[in-house]
């Protein structure tokens, strides 16, 4: 019963026997290979467009190069207030931007509000040089609390990023769950929707590390390069990541690896929904769970071998938490099982 993490399933068999595959022979280098190329014509017909595609082995350097990318002195990047890019990056998009800074943006489970983005920005007058001047917006898509922006929030966040002449950027490690919650395509909830630039995730959706930053807008290609290079993550053997990304986008496995992923949290949402010890903190959009539990019931499900953690209630969460209860999260994957929902639903009463 492991819901600590999608970071913590295996590869998919088909990942896995791809890069078996692929592992022998000779392949031109540093994304210049057969694959690297077959690959990268993938994306351009995923996204129904062209596009320019980096391979990077981590969603941080994803994160933190594409940020880099729109970097200059006192430049600030906004982003939720429990973005991941904010609580758990280890600072590495200001390190690898050389000193920019992240400003936090208020919203409800996750999400920032148009509302909220545009009085952050507001704040900064781009010449007033003793407070910074914006160079970004990022948003998380799916959330760190499990929640999906609709397609009609991200065009409200890219009307104010272009009101303000900024750049939108989009966190997507979980990008396939947040697609199949919304039911529709990549093209849409991206670049139609404003999306300039993202970080496009497939280690917690099957893949063992494959990571990409794909830009719309093209011109920044030449100039991404040398980052990315600077920041220790163009990799000689590209062909690895290639042949994950080769297996996952492969018959729609990605989009099938998601949905079951999200069918398993729904599920799961289900077990709190009927439990006496338990309820759930808000309603799941994606694969991340975050119940109430009552503490003797969260240590007996541990006990049974169950894995999750407790969680930090995010700013604003107005339900209360008795004494003997605490907010946990659950996570969900392509390798969960139907039969570990229910015997953890049984944990639970």
């Amino acid at each position: 019963m492991h819901f600590s993490s999608d970071n913590w399933a295996g590869a998919h068999p088909k990942v896995a026997e791809s890069l078996s595959r692929h592992a022998g022979g000779f392949e031109a280098a540093y994304g210049n290979g057969t694959l690297d190329k077959k690959v990268a014509e993938k994306f351009n017909e995923i996204f129904e467009r062209e596009v320019d595609v980096f391979f990077v082995g981590t969603g941080t350097a994803a994160n933190s190069l594409s940020l880099t990318l729109f970097n200059r002195p006192g430049g600030i990047s906004f982003c939720h207030r429990e973005a991941h890019v904010m609580d758990d990056e280890c600072g590495a998009p200001e390190y690898f931007s050389g000193g920019s800074r992240l400003f936090a943006v208020d919203g409800p489970t996750g999400r920032m509000t148009a509302e909220n983005l545009d009085r952050a920005i507001g704040r900064f007058v781009p010449t007033f040089v003793h407070a910074g001047r914006p160079i970004a917006v990022t948003m998380t898509q799916a959330t760190e609390s499990g929640t999906v922006y609709s397609l009609d929030n991200i065009a409200a966040l890219s009307a104010v990023a272009k009101k303000y002449g900024l750049p939108l950027h989009m966190d997507g490690a979980r990008f396939a769950n947040a697609l199949v919650s919304l039911g529709t395509t990549p093209a849409e909830m991206t670049w139609k929707r404003g999306v300039d630039i993202l970080s496009f995730g497939g280690t917690k959706n099957g893949c063992w590390c494959a990571e990409a930053v794909v830009l719309f807008d093209r011109t920044k290609a030449e100039e991404f390069s040398f980052i990315r290079k600077r920041g220790a993550q163009l990799f000689s053997k590209s062909r690895f990541i290639a042949a994950q990304f080769y297996a996952y986008f492969a018959d729609g496995l990605w989009l099938e690896t998601a949905a079951h992923a999200n069918a398993m949290a729904a599920r799961l949402a289900d077990a709190f929904q009927n439990s006496k010890n338990a309820r759930l903190a808000w309603e799941p959009q994606a694969n991340e769970v975050f119940p109430i539990i009552r503490k003797d019931t969260m240590a007996s499900a541990l006990a049974a071998g169950a894995a999750f953690y407790d969680w930090r209630p995010p700013h604003g969460f107005a339900d209360p938490i008795a004494a003997d209860e605490t907010l946990c999260r659950l996570v969900t994957s392509f390798a969960t099982t139907a039969d570990e929902v229910d015997r953890f639903g049984g944990l639970i009463g």
